[in-house]
């Protein structure tokens, strides 16, 4: 790496995000580095159509311009390897998830971005810790 930390904070189109991105700007703070803010939206879906997620992520913008991050909003069939590739495109040193439902399909987005990403440190948030 060039020795700059570069934290990508992955969110969904929820509120309860917040969280994940107030710990990634505490994180990005400690680390002196820097913060990104991604949401990858399925082809297909029309979340500004949908009254509620499209509130959610003006929301999450909202909450990325407070602590000094753009939100990236990208589209693709296939989640993991666009934050794979986004991921690797911009130096990311660490990444920040939430920690998804019991069997969820997004555990195995984390286990993927493990394999695929070994040289970042990848943090799983649980869904009991609160946001800073």
């Amino acid at each position: 790496m060039n020795g700059i930390n570069r934290v990508l904070v992955c969110v969904t189109q929820q509120k309860t995000c917040e969280r994940l991105i107030k710990k990634g700007a505490s994180i990005c703070n400690e680390l002196n580095g820097e913060l990104f803010i991604i949401h990858v939206a399925m082809n297909g879906v029309n979340f500004l159509g949908n009254h509620k997620e499209g509130e959610a992520l003006e929301y999450l913008f909202g909450i990325s311009k407070s602590v000094g991050a753009d939100l990236t909003v990208l589209r693709s069939d296939d989640i993991t390897d666009t934050i794979v590739k986004f991921s690797k495109e911009n130096k990311i040193t660490n990444i920040i998830v939430g920690e998804p439902p019991d069997n969820s399909r997004d555990n195995n987005i984390i286990n993927e971005l493990e394999e695929k990403l070994n040289n970042v440190e990848i943090y799983v948030m649980p869904i009991s810790e609160q946001g800073f």
